[in-house]
């Protein structure tokens, strides 16, 4: 048992210094795994895994090798909270109690609802709001295109309206090079992440980089138009609350219960936010259409 726990120690020691992550890399971990799939992976017994697997399960593409890294994941964090150490993340996610198919189906509901909410509030926008209004098209065509991808996507989208609302209508030039630019980025970002090298370091400096863009030119915006259009405090709040709800995901700890972790949270919290933002542009898109009915009369 002592040397068990030295051995433990040694690994946390070294897990800083080391890529990857310490649960994946600890002996006890690789050694249940390679013992697992001698033992169910490879004929008569992978024959037999698989006639009692779910039906859900394989079609969601689980494998003999995942379950194996699944329950001897558990088998690892039950011995490192046995020896009093803190629990360890496997292949860079911390450990969460599957659901179903589900690895992390508190994340997995929240986004459900998150794009839920976004689905519904779209459909109220274009219930509600006319075809001929100038921010019609860029709020609804280019949503429904891009703004279920990735959060990389969905901060890009941001600054997108923002450029359309700032600088598009009065110069559609400057926005279809911006746009083509945006594309280009997202397009590398993505190919890098997929192709290269899935970097969570890398893109959490990326988001964060182009997330401050995205809260500054829209702030600056909101308080040069705030006395002259009053619905744009509803876009500071929005701006406010995703840059506070951000933080959340700078967070680190193992999931309460195993199930709710920073993540999670951060998707439940920026529920309500969507109805929030759709609420504005909304707002927006009706000035836009009388102050262009009214200067169409005027002409």
């Amino acid at each position: 048992m002592a040397g068990r726990a030295a051995r433990l120690v040694l690994l946390a020691g070294a897990a800083a210094l080391a890529s990857g992550s310490q649960g994946d890399r600890e002996p006890v971990y690789r050694d249940c795994v390679l013992q697992c799939e001698e033992q169910n992976c490879s004929g008569g017994a992978l024959n037999h895994f698989r006639s009692r697997q779910p039906i859900y399960m394989s079609l969601a593409g689980w494998t003999c090798r995942d379950d194996c890294k699944y329950e001897c994941m558990w088998v690892t964090v039950g011995l490192y909270l046995q020896e009093g150490h803190k629990v360890p993340q496997f292949h860079g996610k911390w450990p969460f109690s599957r659901f179903l198919f589900f690895q992390e189906p508190a994340s997995a509901v929240a986004s459900f609802l998150n794009g839920l909410a976004s689905l519904v509030m779209l459909c109220r926008y274009r219930t509600f709001v006319p075809a001929s209004s100038p921010m019609y098209h860029t709020c609804v065509a280019f949503a429904w295109k891009m703004d279920y991808f990735c959060a990389s996507t969905v901060i890009l989208h941001s600054v997108y309206l923002c450029c359309v609302r700032t600088v598009g209508l009065q110069h559609p030039a400057v926005v279809s090079a911006f746009r083509a630019l945006l594309l280009l980025m997202l397009t590398v970002h993505v190919s890098y992440l997929s192709l290269i090298r899935f970097d969570y370091g890398y893109n959490l400096v990326a988001n964060v980089a182009i997330g401050l863009v995205n809260v500054v030119w829209w702030l600056a915006w909101c308080l040069w138009n705030q006395q002259r259009l009053p619905h744009v405090r509803k876009c500071m709040v929005v701006v406010l609350l995703l840059q506070g709800l951000s933080l959340l995901e700078l967070l680190d700890f193992p999931p309460l219960f195993w199930v709710l972790d920073a993540h999670a949270i951060w998707h439940i919290s920026t529920i309500p936010v969507h109805v929030l933002f759709f609420s504005f542009l909304e707002d927006d898109s009706l000035y836009l259409l009388k102050e262009s009915e009214a200067k169409f009369k005027l002409d």
